[in-house]
């Protein structure tokens, strides 16, 4: 079993932004920067021996959201998804290339079966407990939700003691930090209160999921991913806990 911010778990849902594929400011696969992190997956899968399922994002590449207006939704967001599992084929090859075990194995939403399984919560099960790293793309399968829905759902149906949540700030904030010099970071945050003051931890979908399951989220900069992992206490931990400032 694992700890972090005095939490305990066995299996963990990471959910990876598109951009952990990519230096800043950067669009596109950049395979140095997605070897960096399957190393970092790998090393910490050995050091604290938790069943890992992942979740991909694939903003690196495109978001359905960013389509112009004209374009048809759901269409875009199905292009989304295909991004994904782009991402999640770059993601399982490196993986499988640095680990002579060869323990990744991509699962897709949408059916695809030339280049991935197709999703099935008690294969993916099986899978996990044979300790293989369970790498799942394609979102939800359906338009209008987002990868974070898909982290949260995936993490119920697999039984996932936490969702671990790379993103591009270094935890919850009162406010928005990059406007008020003045705002403060949680180190735990309770769901009612994320709520009521409508603090951006995940959509609404994906944390209506969360706090119906009872799954603590813990969000954390992308980069600081091996770190959180290794122990440290970073990032703000989203559960049924009273509040906490850093």
């Amino acid at each position: 079993m694992y700890m972090t911010h005095d939490f305990t778990f066995k299996r963990v849902m990471i959910k990876l932004t598109g951009e952990s594929f990519n230096q800043a400011n950067e669009k596109g696969l950049n395979f140095d920067v997605v070897d960096a992190v399957s190393r970092g997956l790998l090393e910490m899968r050995e050091r604290t021996g938790y069943e890992m399922a992942i979740v991909v994002g694939g903003g690196n590449l495109y978001r359905g959201r960013e389509a112009n207006t004209q374009v048809d939704k759901a269409t875009a967001d199905y292009i989304g998804m295909l991004a994904t599992i782009m991402n999640g084929l770059a993601l399982e090859e490196s993986i499988n290339r640095l680990d002579k075990k060869r323990t990744a194995i991509l699962m897709t939403a949408i059916q695809m079966n030339a280049v991935a399984e197709t999703f099935y919560r008690k294969t993916a099960l099986a899978r996990l407990e044979k300790n293989r790293i369970v790498i799942l793309a394609g979102g939800t399968s359906s338009p209008f939700f987002t990868t974070d829905s898909a982290a949260a759902l995936r993490a119920a149906e697999l039984n996932c003691n936490i969702i671990l949540k790379c993103s591009t700030t270094d935890g919850v904030y009162t406010s928005d930090p990059d406007q008020n010099s003045e705002a403060q970071k949680y180190k735990y945050l309770n769901y009612q209160t994320a709520l009521e003051k409508h603090l951006k931890v995940m959509d609404s979908n994906a944390f209506a999921i969360c706090q119906n399951e009872k799954i603590p989220i813990l969000v954390f900069k992308a980069e600081d991913l091996g770190r959180v992992l290794g122990g440290e206490k970073l990032g703000t931990m989203v559960a049924d806990v009273p509040d906490e400032m850093f």
